[in-house]
């Protein structure tokens, strides 16, 4: 499976959420995700220690959508700046890296 790369940008104080479309690159047809779990992760860089959990969720199975997302508290958290991401699904105990990209957490003003 390849690795869809996208890059984000995350408003420090708002929620945030984000979907994701993977394909099959062989056929272009979508990868049907039934019985498929994700875990997606932010850090400021690859070797960070911390990390902040995004809530990731398969939205359409058949489709092959996925979708992560951050609360207003969590984002409000965040110093901002770049950061890096991914997206992991696991399938029958099987893990693959599904998207991975840069974050910018932009600075808040409105609160």
């Amino acid at each position: 499976m390849a690795v869809y790369v996208s890059n984000i940008v995350i408003e420090q104080g708002y929620d945030f959420d984000t979907s994701f479309q993977l394909e099959d690159t062989r056929t272009n047809s979508f990868i049907n995700l039934t019985s498929y779990s994700t875990e997606a992760m932010l850090r400021k860089h690859y070797g960070a220690s911390t990390a902040v959990s995004f809530g990731s969720t398969v939205t359409s199975e058949d489709l092959g959508i996925i979708s992560i997302s951050l609360t207003s508290t969590q984002t409000l958290e965040l110093k901002p700046g770049r950061y890096v991401f991914d997206v992991k699904i696991t399938t029958q105990g099987k893990d693959f890296k599904a998207v991975e990209g840069a974050a910018l957490v932009r600075a808040g003003v409105t609160r």
